[in-house]
């Protein structure tokens, strides 16, 4: 499919501490049993930008972005947010560009969630890899909310990392 109906984005560095929960998320919904016409990339830092490639108006419905955001909440807090919600200038990647305008544009086309994470530590530019427990202890909750967003059931969706994680046991206990 050249232009899925639901497309959710990882966005983040895992270079920089809780700046990789976009792509910790995707690495679990990838390992989830998904429908076709859901694409799930991680687009790490240039991910926004990049993602603009894989949406068409006339098929895409639905946008999820996934990311750290800094909204003063306890770390480990999710937050979802729509475009509307972003002041201009307030979103931007790695590079410095601005991220509010283009996802302004979409959003009167395409229905856009961006699903914000309260990091406790991103360590950029010094390199530290691996996320705080309590962004570790958000990303559960987090697949659960994306699936809910895109119309998939958490049951069926789990069901293969349920099996996945029972064939892990027999062989550890072998």
């Amino acid at each position: 499919m050249l232009y899925p109906e639901f497309v959710v984005v990882g966005c983040g560095n895992p270079l920089f501490a809780d700046d990789g929960f976009g792509p910790a998320v995707v690495e679990e919904l990838l390992r989830c049993i998904l429908p076709e016409n859901v694409k799930v990339v991680d687009a790490g830092l240039g991910g926004p930008h990049f993602v603009f490639t894989l949406l068409d108006p006339d098929s895409t419905k639905k946008l999820v972005i996934i990311d750290i955001a800094d909204f003063g909440a306890e770390p480990g807090t999710i937050r979802t947010f729509g475009p509307e919600d972003l002041p201009a200038g307030s979103y931007r990647d790695a590079h410095s560009w601005d991220l509010t305008e283009p996802l302004q544009r979409l959003k009167d086309t395409i229905e856009i969630t961006i699903v914000g994470c309260q990091p406790k530590r991103v360590t950029s530019p010094e390199m530290e890899i691996g996320l705080t427990d309590e962004v570790i202890n958000a990303i559960p909750k987090t697949v659960q909310l994306v699936l809910d967003l895109i119309g998939v059931d958490y049951g069926t969706a789990i069901k293969h990392l349920q099996e996945e994680e029972r064939q892990r046991g027999d062989a550890t206990e072998s």
